[in-house]
């Protein structure tokens, strides 16, 4: 689906490489937090190839080489500048050239300053590549606690940095991904939630950042044939049916019922090879390299099973001396135990396992527990309307059946309640003690239901308060339309989706979503995009050529508080419709289960939430200090670089001999750390929500000058801030109250 933002990241970060290295030999040297960026988008050969000769953590014990040159691809971190001092003072490689992943802050930048950092500095560069590209079109910050920082009443006093933060992260998208868009934010109607100018503050700090870059990068953003982009900031409040609903499209679901893994990769624990002597529990990663889940991941369960069985059939009819012609295909029991039978396709059948194990689970779940039932009264409290598009009539009498049901588990009541309540406007508090009672769950789950008001949900009021009729965000569909009784319980679309189709036809309200810069009409639009078209100008010849995805316009939507799987398919569904490019990007995925319980502890004590800027800050390991390396090892039978490998440039490296056609491999030093990038090493253990890092990196950015030397990268950003290296005036936050 035209552009990628895994690929556009990836070819940022191997572009600034080779125009670093540029045929010489250099150390890669990274940190925990690059390397998890590095991790989730290049591979580790890929980096070799570019003529770096070995890959170090510099937050780990190295030797000595002072007769190499180092490439630091670091975060703007203060503990991480502590270890960069440290190398500079020990001249541990010969010369650093300086990459950050975000902008790193003045008073770090000011340390960088000192004579014996000047030394060994040729460039200074940032990359702004400080996010995850999940999918091709998600993008997400791996942040889970910026839910509790934007919600939670204890964290008002983080909010202003975090939301510079995101800002700033937000802009590293739009730079990666070439556009300049106009921007636009969510401004709720009669809000009832002091957390309503959240949209507001960071739409206007993201144009700022935006502004900035384009000042001290004239040649952004490149010329294209594209309209000009358009970023929508928005936030959880916008839709708080759709983190609750049950949802059967194959991601949303298997992420709801299954136990998946959430770290820096996405994994379920499946058995392959059931059946047979060598069977195995194996942890299977779920991504984009795995082409059979991008391809069904947005289908319908229905659909998606139908697929799975379809694609089987095929695959035996095209592969008959593999398989038994007589066997039975028609179930997904029945294709299991045959693709036992067939040990020359081991990776195909791994992964037909996987997804045939997921379905068949998610299908188990789906009948045992009643969810048919469950989302048809979801729907009709969802939409305001029940099947037949008429306004429902005795939900509460169906909804208390529901609660009565053994099959039925707690977390489904409790979110048929929410949804229950919201429906209502809200209901007295002796109700909601009713329900929780009636359906058996634990009288704090009260807290979740009382909570959703912080981000602008009516869940309680009082019997003399007047009746409040809330209009919908967008307009709800009111004529049936033919479908089978599957999908009649996926009427529900989230606000997302209404909203990008308000979008495409040029009808979204500029009231609800207004411009941060005054909207430019339709005539002034439109110059502006001939003048796009004019600067970019191509031959009849190369014009003809020219992809259609080059020409679609670029929608980036940014969700604050995290994003649902729902959502992240409705921006896919509306690209392929509409054929627009439309990336969701957001602090976090969120599951039901997930929403619930940070919706529960918007209340809790602070001290509970483990926020990471209440951990005690990381040090640089002392050994860093200390003087004790072994010394450099010696050079013995190598031969210099064979004349042109560098491309016209001598090498001053550590002479390595050059194989023709094979990459230089790692070096590894006996008795020291294991390399970051060693397959064999121990890796560190992923624990869920402990894995996921947060860049706290503080304040605003500062100049990137000119006392890099003479070898800058053409990929170097320059400063939007004065050369002066003064910092931005702090500004006021939350000036608006409820």
């Amino acid at each position: 689906m035209g552009a990628s933002a895994i690929q556009e990241q990836r070819d940022t970060i191997l572009a600034t490489i080779r125009n670093i290295t540029r045929g010489d030999w250099k150390v890669l040297v990274i940190d925990e937090g690059s390397k998890k960026i590095l991790d989730n988008v290049v591979k580790e050969d890929d980096i070799l190839n570019e003529n770096i000769a070995n890959i170090e953590r510099i937050e780990e014990r190295r030797e000595m080489n002072p007769d190499m040159d180092a490439i630091y691809l670091l975060s703007p971190q203060p503990h991480i500048v502590d270890c960069l001092m440290a190398d500079f003072e020990r001249r541990r490689y010969r010369n650093a050239f300086l990459v950050w992943t975000a902008l790193l802050d003045p008073q770090l930048r000011r340390r960088l300053d000192a004579r014996q950092a000047k030394e060994q500095t040729v460039t200074f560069e940032t990359l702004s590549i400080d996010y995850f590209p999940r999918e091709s079109h998600l993008i997400t910050f791996r942040d889970p606690w910026s839910f509790p920082i934007l919600y939670h009443p204890a964290c008002n006093n983080l909010v202003r940095d975090h939301l510079q933060i995101l800002a700033q992260k937000i802009t590293g998208i739009c730079v990666s991904l070439g556009e300049y868009p106009k921007v636009r934010f969510y401004k709720p109607k009669n809000p009832l939630h002091e957390a309503h100018v959240l949209c507001v503050h960071l739409a206007h700090f993201v144009q700022e950042e935006l502004d900035a870059y384009a000042k001290y990068n004239p040649n952004w953003p490149p010329s294209t044939s594209r309209p000009q982009g358009v970023l929508i900031i928005t936030d959880r409040s916008m839709d708080l049916i759709a983190p609750l609903i049950h949802e059967f499209t194959y991601q949303a679901m298997a992420h709801d019922l299954l136990p998946i893994k959430e770290g820096d990769s996405v994994t379920y624990k499946t058995i392959v090879n059931e059946g047979q002597e060598n069977a195995q529990e194996k942890n299977m990663e779920i991504g984009e390299k795995d082409k059979i889940w991008v391809e069904n991941r947005h289908r319908h369960m229905k659909d998606t099973i139908e697929k799975l069985m379809g694609d089987f059939q095929k695959f035996i009819q095209e592969n008959p001396h593999f398989t038994n012609s007589e066997a039975d295909a028609t179930s997904l029991n029945a294709i299991k135990d045959m693709l036992a039978g067939l040990p020359q396709f081991q990776e195909l059948k791994e992964l037909y396992s996987l997804h045939l194990s997921m379905a068949q689970e998610c299908m188990d779940i789906f009948q045992h527990h009643r969810l048919p039932d469950i989302a048809s009264v979801e729907q009709s409290l969802a939409t305001g309307l029940d099947e037949d598009f008429r306004k429902p009539k005795n939900l509460a009498d169906q909804i208390v059946r529901l609660l009565d049901d053994p099959s039925i588990g707690g977390p489904d009541r409790l979110r048929l309640i929410i949804l229950y309540i919201m429906y209502r406007e809200g209901v007295i508090p002796e109700d909601v003690q009713r329900l929780l009672a009636h359906s058996s769950l634990p009288t704090n789950d009260a807290g979740v239901v009382i909570n959703m008001a912080l981000l602008g949900a009516r869940t309680i009021k009082n019997l003399k308060d007047p009746k409040l009729v809330r209009e919908p965000l967008f307009p709800r569909k009111t004529v049936p339309t033919a479908q089978s009784e599957e999908y009649a319980l996926s009427r529900f679309e989230p606000n997302v989706k209404l909203m990008l189709e308000n979008l495409a036809r040029g009808a979204l309200d500029t009231q609800t979503f207004p411009y941060t810069n005054p909207a430019l009409d339709n005539s002034e639009e439109l110059a502006i995009q001939s003048q796009a078209s004019l600067r970019s100008a191509k031959p009849t010849w190369a014009r003809n050529r020219m992809s259609v995805t080059e020409t679609r316009q670029r929608v980036i939507v940014f969700m604050a508080g995290g994003a649902t799987y729902s959502e992240s398919r409705a921006c896919y569904e509306v690209s392929a419709a509409r054929n627009k490019d439309i990336f969701l990007a957001t602090s976090h995925m969120m599951t039901p289960a997930m929403f619930v319980r940070q919706v529960g502890d918007l209340t809790v004590d602070r001290r509970r939430l483990d926020l990471p800027c209440d951990r005690p800050k990381p040090k640089a390991p002392e050994f860093l200090f200390q003087r004790n390396d072994p010394p450099p090892r010696p050079v013995a039978n190598t031969a210099p670089p064979r004349p042109g490998q560098g491309l016209g440039l001598p090498s001053r490296g550590t002479p390595v001999q050059k194989v023709p056609g094979v990459p230089m491999p790692p070096q590894k030093s006996p008795g020291y750390a294991p390399n970051a990038y060693d397959r064999s090493a121990p890796q560190p253990p992923t624990a869920g929500l402990a894995s996921m890092s947060m860049n706290s990196g503080g304040g605003g950015p500062i100049p990137l000058n000119g006392d890099s030397g003479d070898r800058k990268g053409k990929l170097e950003k320059k400063s939007k801030y004065k050369e002066d290296g003064k910092e931005k005036k702090k500004r006021g936050f939350f000036g608006s109250k409820k």
